[in-house]
């Protein structure tokens, strides 16, 4: 015996879908990150700033570009500390985790 599938209600747009799971986030994380690549020397400091710099950013998730394997290496010991700084430089919570990874600093 075959069943009918019931017909749950009309179609809506999936952005209004989106915007309503995301409740209006968009606009504070992308403001967070460009926040990061401002205050980024402030927060961490000269020395990491010269070899470390962020590259990108997504859910909660900041990428940073580092310029030897020594200094991935140290960062990775400092991550903890680093995500403190930046999200008190933020103001707020921007940031879960770091991924370090070796890449151009521009």
């Amino acid at each position: 015996m075959v069943e009918k599938r019931k017909k749950i209600g009309t179609a809506v747009p999936i952005g209004s879908v989106i915007d309503k799971i995301l409740g209006g986030q968009k606009p504070k994380t992308a403001a967070g990150v460009a926040q990061v690549f401002h205050l980024w020397e402030r927060a961490v400091g000269e020395i990491i700033a010269a070899n470390a710099k962020p590259a990108a950013f997504k859910d909660k998730i900041l990428l940073v570009h580092v310029n030897s394997s020594p200094w991935l290496h140290q960062l990775q010991f400092l991550k903890e500390e680093i995500i403190k700084k930046v999200n008190a430089a933020l103001k707020d919570e921007s940031i879960e985790d770091i991924k370090f990874k070796i890449g151009p600093l521009a």
